[in-house]
């Protein structure tokens, strides 16, 4: 595989949580622009309370929100620079 060109794109993670809710937010800073992504997971009542879970399904949900909303942009872009 060919060497990968570094950029210098910057995520974080911020985080709201309480005993059953867990709200994450993942911000980009692509130097040029910057997008978010939102996240939430919810327990069951029947389930015991670990936080863990909770962060790494409202992360993963924050992220997938990021992922379509960076394929929404790019395809904006290809659209613009298509005509």
């Amino acid at each position: 595989m060919e060497d990968f060109t570094p950029h210098s794109w910057k995520l974080t993670f911020e985080t709201r949580e309480d005993e059953d809710h867990c709200d994450m937010a993942v911000h980009l800073d692509a130097g040029d622009r910057s997008l978010s992504g939102h996240g939430r997971s919810r327990r069951n009542p029947a389930d015991p309370a670990v936080p863990q879970i909770g962060e790494e399904l409202a992360a993963a949900r924050a992220l997938h929100d990021l992922a379509n909303h960076l394929t929404e942009d790019a395809w904006a872009m290809i659209e613009q620079h298509s005509k």
